[in-house]
């Protein structure tokens, strides 16, 4: 006798689930993407309030940390970061320096060189802008016990390695073992077809 199916639920983020372990796991799923969805807003209501668009936004963000880490930055740099070609990144330059957020510096070892540096304005900025939040992520963070902080790191983890994966490619490298291997089956049937057919010659 066979068993009854297991009653699967479709809520409305999207995923499926059955069983109680499984509507846990919707449930974390259902609390990142609420996080992603509030972290969008954030970068969102940034970009407005500092007019900027969120390549100019990332490249201000990377061009503070490295000068608060006192690390040299050039246009080739910069452009390795945001991943944008060469023209990309002096049109940017343009942007940000005619802005006033950003500075061009002679290189100190390359005559014909120039480094990327924000200036303070954009550092007090930034600051402003995205301290109190930050300092709100931190606290809830600083408010995880030990084992609670090692369950969460190896859950993001795993997650990244989830989605970090392309399906797409391994579909294709599956479909070319597949492949070599009916063709090795095929080359063997062959092999073993030609003693035979050389007796009876």
């Amino acid at each position: 006798m066979s068993s009854e199916p297991t009653r699967r639920t479709y809520d409305a983020t999207g995923y499926w689930y059955g069983s109680s372990a499984s509507e846990r796991g919707v449930a974390v799923l259902n609390a990142l993407r609420r996080y992603r969805a509030a972290e969008s807003d954030m970068r969102r209501r940034t970009r407005d309030s500092m007019k900027m668009n969120e390549t100019d936004l990332a490249a201000l963000r990377f061009l503070v940390r490295a000068g608060r880490k006192h690390e040299p930055v050039s246009a080739k740099v910069l452009a390795e970061h945001l991943a944008i070609t060469s023209a990309s990144t002096s049109v940017l330059i343009n942007r940000l320096v005619a802005s006033g957020h950003v500075e061009r510096l002679p290189h100190p070892t390359d005559k014909r060189g120039v480094l990327l540096r924000a200036t303070e304005g954009t550092h007090a900025e930034v600051t402003d802008t995205l301290s109190g939040m930050h300092s709100r992520m931190i606290t809830a963070a600083q408010g995880l016990s030990p084992d609670e902080t090692a369950a969460v790191v190896s859950f993001l983890e795993a997650m990244t390695a989830a989605v970090d994966v392309d399906d797409h490619a391994l579909a294709e490298i599956a479909l070319a073992e597949a492949r070599a291997e009916a063709e090795a089956e095929a080359l063997a049937e062959l092999e073993g077809r030609l003693p035979a057919a050389a007796a009876t010659a």
